[in-house]
């Protein structure tokens, strides 16, 4: 069928690898065992549907959910492949055609989940059929250490000594223990190829708030990202139901899913968030393993994941497409006080719970840290070399204050009390509020009563929040849930070490914030147009919208507005396949908007600057992919050309003191622009 760039190009629409998938493609056409991590929306289905069209035979995807596979076969079928899924949501029709191509081979790939191994007949089907590769999708499920365990992945590594065939695992989600447990039970303790690729999700925004009147936050936060599909995280199936019908009653397309709903109710909800582009799911952590969904422009956790690594592959499920994406995390103390005990309550053993709690410690010290939280999270995972400014606190370096002495007097009321009493008692203690409680506990003579005073409760409440995040006290499941403070607060106790908190900044919730779009606002209307055409065509198939093209390919089409099928042929995702099937449609709809002078343009007319306007847009569409034009798109918006006809900086120094001309497009189109604008 071709070599790899090639069918990259011509089948996937791709003009280059992303970073690390190269080396691992070129790892499985060279028959070597792997074991692949790398970030969700890294690209790893493409590292085996790649390989697979190179490859004689076919490549069997091992896959943990129907819809997962489901939607992975759609997209390659629109891209021109040869693919097909077994699995018990088929209609007879489809699994008809799957046999039909087998039989004639010329099915490239063939999705199965784990279960059907089970199967005394699967072995000798899939020994017919001439498998050269097994491709194991969300590997971390085969581990007792990962978050998703399915018995059923056990299975594999048998079918891989049985078919005597190269295997390759992907995940985006393996700490050590998992990783470990991955090559014992698939590998047979034997080291595959590894491929240990950064965690960073660069187009993903962090940011973490403390609760404070946490619905209208996570209204607010839905209502700046209006009309954009997201997904909203909530600890309990109850919130699922209420806040997806607040959402609702707001004017959003809204609905509720968890693991108590009907199958059939579960599996509608699954098909409109597929079909869909402008739903909110509100929903358990009951969803989103099989989430496919590259263009999910937002999540958000309306209350506080139960690990890092939880809270990683959740937040994953937004911007696969490489499109920006926001997230947000609420959290307070009874967060931390439940997932505390959620773990010492379980049946684990102990040396499971010690992990346990040390991985919700890496959450709470991301929830709480002062500097980079991209920095504090991929540290996590092993990463040091790490640039943000996509952060809340890099956006916005929070103020901080020494609580050392607050954090002595809190844990002295802790130990006083006999360690048996929650934070709001505490507090009572520390400010001298002589409540029915404390004056029945004798705890108004005390040395720490009233020690705190000049403290406001809510300032307490924030400092116990901060405390129990860095696990300084926990609560005691043999104490009622009462505070008892840990090894890690003695130093703090002794004075022999210092610590420092957050001040929070509750801001004003009830505000309606401006809604955040994904291009400027003179590209808004075609994207618009764009997205309606998208739908349409969508709808027509009964596909996914990001069948048809993904935001991020839309996206690039409404900034750089191509003429031609030329043009649009190097469009980032328009393959060969989907060119033919719309690249006419989506034209039609570039050059119908076009026709209509752009407002920005239209202000210069009858100025010397609109026609050196004109020769800038002509310089910069050239240019857009670099002379050759095999580089990364790069384009300047419209109202940059203005502002370079209208200034008309007469050189290099001069255009980067215009805001908007960085250094990437000094370098792509500095010289060319020079040359309009001194001839003009």
């Amino acid at each position: 069928m071709g070599d790899a760039p090639d069918i990259l190009k011509q089948v996937f629409g791709f003009d280059a690898f992303r970073t690390g998938q190269a080396e691992i493609v070129d790892a499985v056409n060279d028959n070597q065992n792997v074991l692949a991590i790398m970030p969700t929306g890294g690209g790893k289905s493409l590292c085996f549907q790649l390989p697979a069209l190179i490859r004689d035979g076919v490549t069997v995807v091992i896959s943990p959910l129907i819809a997962l596979m489901r939607d992975q076969v759609r997209a390659l079928q629109a891209a021109g492949v040869q693919a097909g899924a077994l699995t018990s949501g088929n209609t007879d029709e489809e699994t008809d055609a799957v046999w039909d191509a087998l039989e004639q081979g010329a099915l490239k790939l063939l999705y199965i989940a784990p279960e059907r191994l089970a199967a005394g007949s699967s072995l000798g089907m899939l020994r017919r059929i001439n498998v050269s590769l097994i491709a194991v999708d969300e590997a971390h499920c085969v581990s007792q250490w990962g978050h998703d365990f399915r018995p059923d992945y056990l299975r594999i590594g048998e079918l891989r000594r049985a078919l005597n065939v190269p295997l390759a695992a992907f995940t985006a989600t393996a700490d050590e223990e998992t990783r470990a447990e991955i090559i014992e039970k698939l590998f047979d303790g034997q080291s595959p190829s590894t491929f240990l690729h950064g965690f960073d999700r660069p187009n993903i925004r962090l940011a973490f708030a403390a609760k404070d009147q946490p619905r209208q936050q996570i209204m607010n936060f839905a209502a700046a990202r209006k009309g954009q599909s997201g997904i909203v995280y909530c600890g309990t199936r109850a919130k699922t139901e209420t806040l997806a019908k607040a959402l609702g009653d707001a004017g959003h397309r809204a609905c509720a899913y968890h693991g108590g709903m009907e199958a059939e109710d579960r599996r509608i909800v699954e098909r409109r968030f597929q079909l869909e582009d402008d739903l909110i799911v509100v929903a358990t952590v009951a969803f989103g393993m099989g989430v496919d969904k590259p263009d999910v422009r937002w999540v958000a956790h309306a209350d506080l994941p139960k690990s890092i690594e939880a809270y990683y592959q959740e937040i994953g499920r937004a911007g696969r497409d490489g499109a920006p994406a926001d997230t947000l995390t609420l959290f307070g103390p009874d967060d931390i006080r439940l997932r505390r005990s959620q773990i010492d309550e379980g049946l684990a053993p102990s040396d499971r719970k010690m992990a346990d709690h040390a991985r919700l410690n890496a959450l709470l010290g991301l929830a709480e840290a002062l500097s980079c939280r991209r920095q504090t999270l991929l540290s996590y995972f092993g990463e040091t070399e790490i640039s943000c400014g996509l952060c809340d606190l890099c956006e916005t370096p929070p103020e901080t204050f020494d609580a050392t002495t607050q954090v002595r007097m809190a844990l002295s009321a802790a130990l006083r009390t006999g360690e048996w009493f929650g934070s709001g008692h505490l507090i009572d203690v520390l400010i001298g509020n002589e409540t029915e409680k404390v004056l029945a506990r004798g705890h108004a003579d005390l040395p720490t009563f009233a020690v705190g005073k000049d403290t406001s409760r809510r300032d307490w409440q924030v400092i116990f929040r901060q405390m129990m995040a860095h696990d300084l006290l926990r609560p005691d499941p043999d104490r009622h849930g009462g505070l008892r403070m840990t090894e890690n607060a003695r130093p703090l106790l002794r004075g022999e070490a210092t610590i420092r908190f957050r001040k929070d900044s509750f801001k004003n919730t009830t505000r309606r914030p401006a809604v955040k779009t994904l291009v400027r606002d003179e590209d808004a209307p075609l994207l618009s147009a764009l997205k309606a055409k998208r739908r349409a065509l969508a709808e027509a198939q009964k596909v996914p919208a990001y069948v048809v093209f993904t935001d991020k390919t839309l996206i690039e089409m409404a900034e750089t507005r191509p003429d031609t099928l030329d043009q649009m042929a190097r469009i980032s995702g328009v393959g060969a396949k989907k060119l033919e099937s719309y690249g006419r449609a989506f034209l039609e709809v570039i050059t119908g908007e076009a026709s209509h002078i752009h407002p920005i343009r239209r202000r210069l007319a009858r100025t010397d600057a609109g026609e050196v306007f004109d020769r800038l847009q002509e310089i910069q569409l050239q240019l857009q992919r670099g002379e050759l034009g095999t580089e990364k798109p790069l384009s300047c918006s419209t109202s940059l050309l203005r502002k370079l006809a209208e200034v008309r900086p007469g050189d290099l120094n001069q255009m980067a003191r215009i805001k908007g001309m960085d250094e990437a497009r000094i370098l792509r189109f500095g010289e060319a622009f020079l040359e309009v604008l001194q001839g003009g």
